[in-house]
């Protein structure tokens, strides 16, 4: 058995109609057709126990596996439904109420074209979030395009998020589709979208508002089908009133969100969030690091983490690398914690970081000449050919 109804109805509504359901059979799963207006409504709807929720218009593709889904429930198929929950959110560990309730309203809005915009510390895992709502998404085939705007240099940003048509500057000899037509048919997560500028905030509108985009030096429309997601640590309320960032693209961006809480309010999580770096750690190193002692678990416990999830991160690293014993002990990690008071950047996002800057000064010097600059770099045009890609950096655009 299932019940399929409408949030708002006359006389009586969904909510109202799930909860006289629920007093007489909490086994009965119940799908909820929504506006697109309603969302909120609906997230509180499934934190409360609602099965499922669709948006109007309704896909009969979508209605089907959403039935489907609920009539194995009902008849008791929850094992698959328990490996597909694991396995959508598996990046992310946690057990505290803050993040399940935060994970229930991502799970409920990962299945519809909403755009979501996630908010929270440098560190908490914004990324990740992205993912594991692309991975619970329909659009879960297609591909996920992460996007950081502090990372691309602003010359460079609007040509490598829309693209470039073959002479369109000096140089171009050849069109680029850009980040957008590659993450056609899924989903694009533009990180630290505060930091965007201005004249790219209008771009970014006009792809949320018509689904096309315009490559720089091009007059065709392309149509795009990607899912936006966007996320930021800084306050875009402020940066509206200091005229930084849009108003009409901030309600676009902001249909709905998710705000990923601080370590210091999770800090339950951080037992599970130790043993699941621990295990990725030794499997990397072939070390026999089990566990902390009690005295070090009761230290991390203790810690106020201003770096958040990475930075503890970066802590278990450090003891796990040091240590020589099964159990790292208390003082070991006074050590680790002294060493990564700041926010320091993982080691691949430090090389990362570091790679692309090089490439980009390489370029600006050698004015887009690609032998020149891999044999300043003392690499082989193919290599640096493949580095330049890895970073999405086009080395026509640094031609004068």
């Amino acid at each position: 058995h299932l019940v399929l109804t409408d949030l708002r109805m006359p006389g009586i509504d969904g909510m109202a109609l799930f909860e006289a359901i629920r007093e007489r059979n909490k086994a009965v799963p119940v799908i909820i057709i929504t506006a697109h207006g309603s969302i909120p409504e609906a997230v509180d709807a499934t934190r409360q126990g609602v099965f499922s929720f669709l948006t109007k218009p309704v896909d009969g593709k979508d209605l089907l596996e959403e039935v489907e889904k609920a009539l194995q429930f009902s008849s008791g198929g929850t094992e698959v439904s328990a490996e597909d929950e694991a396995e959508w959110r598996r990046d992310i560990i946690s057990k505290s109420a803050s993040m399940e309730e935060l994970l229930s309203r991502a799970k409920l809005v990962a299945d519809t074209d909403t755009t979501v915009l996630i908010r929270g510390a440098s560190g908490t895992g914004k990324e990740l979030l992205a993912i594991a709502i692309h991975r619970a998404s329909s659009r879960r085939e297609g591909p996920f395009i992460p996007v950081n705007c502090t990372a691309i240099p602003e010359s460079l940003l609007e040509s490598e998020l829309f693209g470039h048509a073959k002479g369109s500057f000096t140089g171009a000899s050849r069109s680029y589709a850009g980040l957008f037509q590659s993450a056609h048919g899924g989903t694009m997560f533009l990180d630290e979208i505060g930091d965007m500028p201005l004249h790219l905030q209008v771009k970014l509108l006009r792809v949320l508002q018509e689904r096309v985009i315009r490559p720089v030096g091009s007059t065709e429309p392309v149509p795009v089908d990607v899912r936006i997601i966007s996320a930021t640590h800084r306050n875009l309320e402020e940066a509206i009133e200091q005229k930084k960032f849009r108003e009409d693209l901030f309600y676009r961006l902001n249909v709905v969100s998710l705000e990923l809480p601080p370590l210091n309010e999770r800090k339950e999580d951080i037992p599970l969030l130790v043993d699941y770096f621990i295990n990725n750690l030794v499997d990397d190193t072939e070390r026999q690091v089990k566990k902390f002692s009690p005295e070090a678990m009761q230290l991390l416990l203790d810690a106020a983490w201003p770096g958040n999830v990475r930075q503890l991160y970066n802590v278990v690293e450090h003891a796990v690398a040091l240590s020589t014993s099964p159990i790292i002990s208390e003082d070991l990690l006074h050590d680790a914690i002294k060493q990564h008071q700041s926010k320091i950047l993982p080691l691949a996002e430090a090389r990362r970081q570091f790679e692309q800057q090089y490439l980009i000064q390489l370029l600006q010097t050698t004015r887009g000449n690609v032998s020149q600059a891999a044999r300043m770099a003392h690499r082989n045009r193919t290599d640096f050919y493949k580095l330049l890609n890895r970073h999405h950096i086009v080395p026509a655009l640094f031609k004068s």
